[in-house]
């Protein structure tokens, strides 16, 4: 009987050419069936060190429109506090401002000379009325400016004087000019033709006002006159100017930064 030929359990390694690549001959393959890998290096982590997390913050955000809001309420509340009090002060007071009026008015002397020079003299009585009841004024000097045409034609002054409670006063005051130079044509042209000139009044002063016991300071107000029409006299004899027409308006002269109120 013929005998079976079985083959060897082992089996022998393949060669590995150097030209692979890889660089590793046949012997040191066959040496090394089972290639061990070297194990990672654990990496130890301390079991006692706390673990970070992240703190909720408030967002900037949030905390200028809280701020907005406040500032808002605040402010919406002081307005409504002034307001009620003032409601509250014109029901107890019923303030008004004084008005004034241009009562009459003489030009005794307006002419220019042949160098342009003008001379000039005014007589007028402004009557000026406190209509409170509760409210009394006190005024400083005033200064009086007359003009005509833009161009100021005479300065004056009032004395300081006291309006009671519903009280009418009646103020006089002499304005004039001496030797002013003139360049204004229209003025001249309506000189020339005897045609009537207008004329505004302007008062300046200031004034405390006193309410029950207590006197607030002092206020700068302006008084404007407008509508008065003259001519100008002729000689020596005084014209008497037009006021029927005649319109005061008193302003308050409060500056805020650079604007007036």
């Amino acid at each position: 009987m013929a005998d079976k030929i079985h083959p060897s359990s082992k089996q022998t390694a393949p060669n590995i050419h150097a030209g692979n690549g890889t660089g590793i001959s046949t012997a040191a393959a066959a040496g090394n069936a089972n290639p061990t890998f070297a194990a990672s290096k654990p990496q130890i982590y301390n079991s006692t060190r706390p673990v970070y997390r992240p703190q909720p913050r408030r967002s900037r955000r949030s905390c200028c429109c809280s701020c907005c809001l406040w500032i808002t309420f605040t402010i919406l509340v002081l307005i409504v506090i002034a307001a009620v009090a003032g409601g509250v002060f014109y029901v107890l007071y019923r303030p008004h401002r004084p008005s004034f009026a241009v009562s009459s008015l003489q030009v005794a002397q307006f002419n220019l000379t042949s160098s342009n020079q003008l001379n000039t003299r005014f007589n007028f009585t402004v009557t000026a009325r406190n209509p409170n009841r509760k409210i009394a004024f006190y005024f400083d000097p005033v200064s009086v400016s007359i003009d005509s045409n833009r161009v100021g034609v005479g300065d004056g002054s009032i004395p300081a004087f006291v309006m009671p409670k519903k009280n009418t006063t009646k103020l006089r005051a002499v304005v004039s000019t001496t030797g002013q130079a003139v360049d204004d044509n229209s003025l001249k042209s309506d000189l020339k033709n005897k045609k009537s000139l207008p004329l505004t009044i302007k008062l300046d002063t200031k004034v405390k006002v006193k309410i029950g016991s207590l006197k607030t300071k002092k206020v700068p107000i302006r008084v404007v006159c407008e509508g008065i029409k003259f001519t100008a006299p002729a000689g020596k004899t005084a014209t008497t100017a037009s006021t029927s027409g005649v319109k005061c308006k008193v302003d308050l002269r409060i500056k805020i930064w650079k604007w007036r109120i």
